[in-house]
Protein backbone atom coordinates (compact mmCIF):
# COMPACT_ATOMS: atom_id res chain seq x y z
CA UNK A 1 0.00 0.00 0.00
CA UNK A 2 1.99 3.52 -1.14
CA UNK A 3 2.05 5.73 1.66
CA UNK A 4 0.12 8.22 2.30
CA UNK A 5 1.00 12.24 2.31
CA UNK A 6 3.02 13.49 5.09
CA UNK A 7 3.71 17.19 6.33
CA UNK A 8 6.46 18.99 4.92
CA UNK A 9 9.71 18.66 6.56
CA UNK A 10 10.34 20.89 9.64
CA UNK A 11 13.91 23.02 9.59
CA UNK A 12 14.36 21.49 13.32
CA UNK A 13 13.70 17.88 12.04
CA UNK A 14 16.20 18.17 8.98
CA UNK A 15 19.04 19.44 11.43
CA UNK A 16 18.22 16.57 13.30
CA UNK A 17 18.78 13.82 10.96
CA UNK A 18 22.07 15.63 10.12
CA UNK A 19 22.95 15.72 13.62
CA UNK A 20 22.46 11.62 14.19
CA UNK A 21 24.61 11.47 11.19
CA UNK A 22 27.21 13.42 11.92
CA UNK A 23 27.34 12.01 15.76
CA UNK A 24 27.51 8.32 13.92
CA UNK A 25 30.60 9.05 12.09
CA UNK A 26 32.21 11.10 14.99
CA UNK A 27 31.32 7.41 16.66
CA UNK A 28 32.83 5.44 14.26
CA UNK A 29 36.04 6.95 15.49
CA UNK A 30 36.17 7.07 19.13
CA UNK A 31 35.03 4.20 21.63
CA UNK A 32 31.05 3.00 21.33
CA UNK A 33 28.92 4.07 24.01
CA UNK A 34 27.93 1.70 26.40
CA UNK A 35 24.11 -0.33 25.52
CA UNK A 36 21.64 0.17 28.43
CA UNK A 37 21.27 -2.77 29.89
CA UNK A 38 18.55 -5.22 28.92
CA UNK A 39 15.61 -5.96 30.77
CA UNK A 40 14.89 -8.75 33.16
CA UNK A 41 12.98 -10.44 30.83
CA UNK A 42 15.52 -10.76 28.46
CA UNK A 43 18.00 -11.96 30.81
CA UNK A 44 16.77 -15.94 30.62
CA UNK A 45 16.44 -16.34 27.17
CA UNK A 46 13.48 -18.43 26.00
CA UNK A 47 14.46 -22.23 24.56
CA UNK A 48 14.40 -22.80 21.22
CA UNK A 49 17.56 -20.34 20.13
CA UNK A 50 20.34 -22.53 18.25
CA UNK A 51 23.75 -21.05 17.68
CA UNK A 52 24.66 -20.69 14.48
CA UNK A 53 28.98 -20.47 13.59
CA UNK A 54 30.26 -19.82 10.34
CA UNK A 55 33.51 -20.15 9.51
CA UNK A 56 35.13 -17.44 5.84
CA UNK A 57 34.06 -18.74 2.58
CA UNK A 58 37.29 -17.31 1.10
CA UNK A 59 40.22 -15.47 1.84
CA UNK A 60 39.56 -12.10 3.64
CA UNK A 61 35.93 -12.95 5.46
CA UNK A 62 35.25 -12.69 8.71
CA UNK A 63 33.87 -15.55 10.57
CA UNK A 64 30.32 -15.17 11.21
CA UNK A 65 27.82 -15.93 13.71
CA UNK A 66 24.14 -16.04 14.02
CA UNK A 67 21.19 -17.34 16.25
CA UNK A 68 18.13 -18.83 14.56
CA UNK A 69 14.81 -19.19 16.41
CA UNK A 70 12.84 -22.35 14.87
CA UNK A 71 9.23 -22.48 16.76
CA UNK A 72 8.11 -25.70 17.37
CA UNK A 73 4.35 -25.28 15.31
CA UNK A 74 2.94 -27.81 12.68
CA UNK A 75 4.33 -26.99 9.24
CA UNK A 76 7.25 -24.92 7.93
CA UNK A 77 6.92 -21.11 9.70
CA UNK A 78 8.24 -18.43 6.99
CA UNK A 79 11.75 -16.97 7.71
CA UNK A 80 12.63 -13.89 8.89
CA UNK A 81 16.38 -12.23 8.96
CA UNK A 82 16.71 -9.69 11.97
CA UNK A 83 19.51 -7.42 11.41
CA UNK A 84 20.65 -5.32 14.66
CA UNK A 85 21.88 -1.69 14.50
CA UNK A 86 25.40 -0.28 15.79
CA UNK A 87 25.87 -0.30 18.98
CA UNK A 88 26.02 -4.43 18.47
CA UNK A 89 28.05 -3.89 15.17
CA UNK A 90 31.18 -2.94 17.17
CA UNK A 91 30.95 -5.06 20.05
CA UNK A 92 31.70 -8.31 17.94
CA UNK A 93 30.06 -10.77 16.02
CA UNK A 94 29.17 -12.73 19.51
CA UNK A 95 27.35 -9.89 21.16
CA UNK A 96 25.96 -8.78 17.69
CA UNK A 97 24.15 -12.04 16.57
CA UNK A 98 22.56 -11.92 19.86
CA UNK A 99 21.56 -8.78 19.59
CA UNK A 100 17.63 -8.79 18.88
CA UNK A 101 17.60 -11.40 21.63
CA UNK A 102 19.61 -9.99 24.61
CA UNK A 103 19.55 -6.43 24.09
CA UNK A 104 16.06 -6.01 22.71
CA UNK A 105 14.41 -8.39 24.47
CA UNK A 106 12.78 -10.47 21.49
CA UNK A 107 11.58 -13.34 23.66
CA UNK A 108 9.46 -10.96 25.79
CA UNK A 109 7.78 -10.00 22.46
CA UNK A 110 6.95 -13.26 20.57
CA UNK A 111 5.52 -13.91 24.24
CA UNK A 112 3.01 -11.29 24.11
CA UNK A 113 2.50 -11.57 20.83
CA UNK A 114 1.35 -15.00 21.87
CA UNK A 115 -0.57 -13.90 24.20
CA UNK A 116 -2.72 -10.92 23.26
CA UNK A 117 -4.38 -8.29 23.74
CA UNK A 118 -1.61 -6.23 23.64
CA UNK A 119 -1.30 -3.44 26.23
CA UNK A 120 0.73 -0.14 26.39
CA UNK A 121 3.38 -1.37 28.51
CA UNK A 122 4.05 -4.18 25.91
CA UNK A 123 4.98 -1.48 23.66
CA UNK A 124 7.06 0.94 25.92
CA UNK A 125 3.89 3.11 26.50
CA UNK A 126 5.31 4.44 22.73
CA UNK A 127 2.04 3.44 20.73
CA UNK A 128 -1.13 5.54 19.89
CA UNK A 129 -4.52 4.11 21.01
CA UNK A 130 -5.67 3.72 17.51
CA UNK A 131 -2.44 1.67 16.55
CA UNK A 132 -3.03 -0.64 19.75
CA UNK A 133 -6.32 -1.18 18.39
CA UNK A 134 -5.35 -2.12 15.02
CA UNK A 135 -2.68 -4.73 16.61
CA UNK A 136 -5.15 -6.28 18.46
CA UNK A 137 -7.82 -6.48 15.99
CA UNK A 138 -5.62 -8.53 13.50
CA UNK A 139 -4.36 -10.60 16.53
CA UNK A 140 -7.75 -11.37 17.27
CA UNK A 141 -8.69 -12.04 13.78
CA UNK A 142 -5.96 -14.22 12.99
CA UNK A 143 -3.63 -15.14 16.11
CA UNK A 144 -0.32 -15.24 15.94
CA UNK A 145 1.27 -18.18 14.72
CA UNK A 146 5.00 -17.88 14.59
CA UNK A 147 8.46 -16.86 12.29
CA UNK A 148 11.59 -18.46 12.26
CA UNK A 149 13.48 -15.67 13.23
CA UNK A 150 17.69 -15.54 11.90
CA UNK A 151 19.90 -12.69 13.91
CA UNK A 152 23.33 -12.92 12.38
CA UNK A 153 26.16 -10.51 12.99
CA UNK A 154 25.37 -7.27 11.31
CA UNK A 155 28.76 -5.96 9.92
CA UNK A 156 29.63 -2.24 10.33
CA UNK A 157 30.82 -1.33 7.20
CA UNK A 158 32.69 1.58 6.31
CA UNK A 159 30.96 1.40 2.11
CA UNK A 160 27.16 1.38 3.02
CA UNK A 161 26.94 1.25 -0.54
CA UNK A 162 24.57 -1.34 -2.70
CA UNK A 163 28.50 -2.43 -3.51
CA UNK A 164 29.50 -2.25 -0.41
CA UNK A 165 27.13 -4.24 0.95
CA UNK A 166 26.71 -7.12 -1.49
CA UNK A 167 29.52 -9.57 0.21
CA UNK A 168 27.13 -9.15 3.36
CA UNK A 169 24.22 -10.14 1.10
CA UNK A 170 25.82 -12.98 0.04
CA UNK A 171 26.49 -14.02 3.11
CA UNK A 172 23.04 -14.11 4.27
CA UNK A 173 21.60 -15.54 0.37
CA UNK A 174 24.00 -18.22 -0.19
CA UNK A 175 24.59 -19.38 3.57
CA UNK A 176 22.67 -18.28 6.32
CA UNK A 177 19.51 -18.92 4.34
CA UNK A 178 20.18 -22.37 3.09
CA UNK A 179 21.43 -23.48 6.89
CA UNK A 180 18.21 -21.80 8.66
CA UNK A 181 16.05 -23.58 6.34
CA UNK A 182 17.85 -26.99 6.83
CA UNK A 183 18.26 -26.89 10.62
CA UNK A 184 15.17 -24.90 11.61
CA UNK A 185 12.74 -26.44 9.06
CA UNK A 186 11.70 -22.96 7.70
CA UNK A 187 9.38 -22.12 4.25
CA UNK A 188 11.53 -21.59 1.23
CA UNK A 189 9.96 -19.74 -0.71
CA UNK A 190 10.62 -15.98 -1.76
CA UNK A 191 6.81 -15.10 -0.45
CA UNK A 192 7.84 -16.20 3.08
CA UNK A 193 11.36 -15.13 3.63
CA UNK A 194 11.68 -11.78 4.79
CA UNK A 195 14.43 -9.46 5.81
CA UNK A 196 14.45 -6.17 8.33
CA UNK A 197 16.67 -4.60 10.56
CA UNK A 198 17.05 -1.54 13.11
CA UNK A 199 19.22 1.59 12.21
CA UNK A 200 22.07 0.22 10.40
CA UNK A 201 20.48 -3.06 10.17
CA UNK A 202 17.43 -0.94 8.73
CA UNK A 203 19.67 0.54 5.92
CA UNK A 204 21.71 -2.57 4.96
CA UNK A 205 18.18 -4.70 5.14
CA UNK A 206 17.18 -2.29 2.76
CA UNK A 207 19.88 -2.68 0.51
CA UNK A 208 20.45 -6.58 0.86
CA UNK A 209 16.44 -6.71 0.45
CA UNK A 210 15.90 -4.68 -2.30
CA UNK A 211 19.12 -6.27 -4.61
CA UNK A 212 18.12 -9.75 -3.77
CA UNK A 213 14.10 -9.53 -4.99
CA UNK A 214 14.13 -13.13 -5.69
CA UNK A 215 15.02 -14.54 -2.33
CA UNK A 216 12.88 -11.96 -0.31
CA UNK A 217 9.40 -11.31 -0.44
CA UNK A 218 9.24 -9.02 2.48
CA UNK A 219 11.60 -5.75 3.10
CA UNK A 220 11.23 -4.07 6.10
CA UNK A 221 13.30 -1.30 7.81
CA UNK A 222 13.04 0.17 11.60
CA UNK A 223 14.26 3.68 11.62
CA UNK A 224 16.78 3.08 8.82
CA UNK A 225 20.03 5.34 9.33
CA UNK A 226 19.83 7.23 5.85
CA UNK A 227 20.26 10.31 4.25
CA UNK A 228 17.87 12.47 2.41
CA UNK A 229 20.06 13.01 -0.31
CA UNK A 230 20.22 8.86 -0.98
CA UNK A 231 16.17 8.80 -1.96
CA UNK A 232 16.70 8.41 -5.11
CA UNK A 233 19.28 6.00 -5.19
CA UNK A 234 17.19 3.78 -2.71
CA UNK A 235 13.73 4.48 -4.73
CA UNK A 236 16.01 3.54 -8.40
CA UNK A 237 16.69 0.35 -6.20
CA UNK A 238 13.36 -0.52 -5.73
CA UNK A 239 11.86 0.00 -8.98
CA UNK A 240 14.67 -2.17 -10.67
CA UNK A 241 13.70 -4.95 -7.57
CA UNK A 242 9.87 -4.40 -8.64
CA UNK A 243 10.13 -4.91 -12.02
CA UNK A 244 12.00 -8.32 -11.20
CA UNK A 245 9.65 -9.75 -8.84
CA UNK A 246 6.81 -7.89 -6.09
CA UNK A 247 8.03 -6.84 -3.04
CA UNK A 248 6.09 -6.14 0.21
CA UNK A 249 8.03 -3.17 1.42
CA UNK A 250 7.95 -0.99 4.30
CA UNK A 251 9.61 1.91 6.25
CA UNK A 252 9.14 2.52 9.66
CA UNK A 253 10.60 5.86 11.97
CA UNK A 254 8.99 7.30 15.01
CA UNK A 255 8.37 11.00 15.86
CA UNK A 256 11.62 11.59 17.20
CA UNK A 257 14.03 9.76 15.26
CA UNK A 258 16.59 11.88 13.98
CA UNK A 259 16.96 9.86 10.76
CA UNK A 260 12.68 10.35 10.32
CA UNK A 261 13.22 13.81 7.77
CA UNK A 262 15.54 11.26 5.68
CA UNK A 263 13.07 8.45 5.55
CA UNK A 264 10.42 10.55 4.97
CA UNK A 265 12.15 11.91 1.64
CA UNK A 266 12.88 8.49 0.57
CA UNK A 267 8.98 7.73 1.12
CA UNK A 268 8.23 10.55 -1.00
CA UNK A 269 10.61 9.68 -3.66
CA UNK A 270 9.08 6.34 -3.61
CA UNK A 271 5.56 7.82 -3.86
CA UNK A 272 6.50 10.18 -6.90
CA UNK A 273 8.01 7.44 -8.89
CA UNK A 274 5.48 4.94 -8.39
CA UNK A 275 6.81 2.53 -5.93
CA UNK A 276 4.71 0.42 -3.74
CA UNK A 277 5.32 0.57 -0.17
CA UNK A 278 4.23 1.86 3.36
CA UNK A 279 5.37 4.28 5.74
CA UNK A 280 4.89 3.96 9.20
CA UNK A 281 5.42 6.89 11.69
CA UNK A 282 4.79 5.67 15.33
CA UNK A 283 5.64 7.61 19.05
CA UNK A 284 9.30 7.45 20.21
CA UNK A 285 12.69 8.34 19.90
CA UNK A 286 15.74 6.20 18.28
CA UNK A 287 17.11 3.75 21.26
CA UNK A 288 16.90 0.52 23.08
CA UNK A 289 13.91 0.95 24.58
CA UNK A 290 12.12 1.99 21.09
CA UNK A 291 13.54 -1.46 19.92
CA UNK A 292 12.17 -3.36 23.02
CA UNK A 293 8.76 -1.77 22.16
CA UNK A 294 6.96 -0.92 19.09
CA UNK A 295 10.58 -1.66 17.29
CA UNK A 296 10.18 -5.48 17.80
CA UNK A 297 6.17 -5.77 17.71
CA UNK A 298 5.77 -3.78 14.36
CA UNK A 299 8.72 -6.22 12.42
CA UNK A 300 7.86 -9.71 13.67
CA UNK A 301 4.16 -8.96 13.52
CA UNK A 302 3.96 -7.19 9.39
CA UNK A 303 6.18 -9.55 8.64
CA UNK A 304 4.34 -12.64 9.99
CA UNK A 305 1.26 -11.36 8.40
CA UNK A 306 2.84 -10.62 5.05
CA UNK A 307 4.78 -14.03 4.94
CA UNK A 308 1.62 -15.91 5.18
CA UNK A 309 -0.63 -13.95 2.77
CA UNK A 310 -2.62 -12.13 5.74
CA UNK A 311 -3.21 -8.41 5.63
CA UNK A 312 -1.16 -6.60 7.88
CA UNK A 313 -2.11 -4.15 10.49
Amino acid sequence: MAATKLPPLSRRRALLGLAALASTSCRRRGAPSPPEPAPAAAEAAAPGWKELAFEPASGGEDPQRALLLAPAAAGAPPLLVALHGRGEAVRGVEVGARGWRDDYALDATLKRLLAPPLAPEDLGGMVTRERLAQLNASLRDHPYAGLCIATPFTPDLRDRSVEGAAGFGRFVVERLLPRARAEGGCKGAREATGIDGVSLGGRLALLVGLSNPDVFGAVGALQPAVRASEAEMFSTLARRAMERHAVALRLVSSEADPFLPAIQAISDRLRHDSVAHELLIVPGPHDYAWNRGPGGVEMVLWHERVQRGLSPP
